[in-house]
């Protein structure tokens, strides 16, 4: 598979890409490379990884615990000092191997230590091979409220091995597909409709499609690197969709949503707030909200989580001006930005989700 190049790197497949990353290691004079996990990353990838790393530099592996709910300054902290403890200093290298919650807070560790280390990401899960992998966004959560603190910060490179996917569980491949069904209803009507018959998929052939995914975010990034415009297009399904899972986070009444479960609901009310706006038809959102419901087992909504989701919107990061914005479509593969939209037809989205 052919690299892409992103804004000032590049993003290599399976093979290509560890060919890539010891050519690096020989060209570029680090003194010691860190390499983050998470507990299930230094289990399950690790062991996968470490043969494939050709080096005489020192490594150092740093843990932490995996999951949402560890994206926090807390957590930098404490990684931070296991990086003055073990000696790191602004030629040191961090390889960030893992997941979205790894490669978010891994990146943004390394964008601030020292003012900024060189890194390189090589995101495990699918939703961080296809959406994480893309585009230099680093951070972690303030609370509940997602990726509040970050920068946007490009690494060296970032490796995709699709052979990591075989240690995920089915719920987890599902959270990362369902970024890539929305690549396809923000930007690529013909892509989208590749996902309508799942059974007839051939997996054989998924590489294929992680690697147009990859393409398209990619696409979208290089026009506007810092989302002042038709990057926003990314964010469709996710302002409701990071409320809703900010929401199940934080309370102790709730299971806690993957990613992707999130933003699969937020992808159907944010279809449904687009079919009341007049910018898909009813034939649309039937299609996207019988496919998403297909795939994603139902959340539950008492009256009492709404309001408590929908005063989560209000510090959502997106907002300009103190006004909530949508990314919403207009037409399966096309978007249209900077939509507000009024609470009544929040609600009304909330109550249809439930029919």
């Amino acid at each position: 598979m052919q690299s892409i190049q992103a804004n000032n790197y590049l993003v290599h497949f399976n093979q290509n890409a560890y060919e890539a990353l010891n050519n690096h290691l020989k060209e570029t004079k680090y003194s010691n490379v860190f390499i983050i996990v998470d507990d299930k990353t230094n289990e399950h990838c690790l062991p996968k990884f470490l043969p494939l790393l050709e080096t005489d530099l020192t490594i150092e592996i740093i843990e932490f615990e995996s999951g949402e709910a560890n994206k926090n300054t807390e957590t930098c902290i404490q990684i931070w000092n296991v990086l003055t403890e073990l000696g790191a200093d602004r030629k040191s290298l961090v390889i960030n191997l893992g997941g979205g919650v790894v490669t978010d807070l891994g990146g943004f560790v390394a964008s601030t230590f020292k003012r900024g280390v060189d890194f390189i990401n090589i995101p495990t899960t699918l939703l961080s091979m296809v959406d994480a992998s893309v585009g230099g966004k680093t951070g972690v959560d303030l609370g509940n409220l997602k990726n509040q603190i970050g920068v946007i910060n490009v690494p060296q490179m970032v490796l995709i091995d699709t052979q990591y996917l075989e240690t995920l569980p089915q719920s987890e491949m599902r959270s990362g597909l369902a970024e890539m069904l929305k690549h396809g209803l923000i930007y690529d009507a013909s892509y989208w409709r590749q996902f309508l018959n799942l059974k007839s998929i051939d997996y054989a052939d998924f590489d294929e499609l992680i690697y147009r995914s990859v393409e398209i975010k990619n696409d979208i990034v290089i026009q506007d690197p810092t989302e002042k415009n038709i990057r926003k297009a990314l964010n469709f399904g996710h302002t409701l969709g990071h409320a809703i899972e900010g929401y199940f986070l934080e309370s102790k009444h709730k299971t806690t949503l993957l990613h992707g479960e999130a933003i699969a609901v937020g992808m159907i009310l944010e279809s449904y707030i687009s079919l009341h706006k007049t910018l898909i038809s009813a034939e649309e959102y039937t299609e996207i909200k019988t496919a998403i419901k297909g795939i994603y087992d139902d959340i539950k909504f008492e009256e009492e989580d709404i309001d408590p989701i929908l005063e989560l919107l209000i510090h959502d990061k997106k907002n300009e001006y103190g006004l909530i914005q949508f990314a919403l479509i207009e037409g399966i593969g096309k978007i249209k930005i900077n939509q507000s939209v009024e609470n009544k037809l929040i609600l009304d989205a909330f109550q249809d989700y439930k029919s």
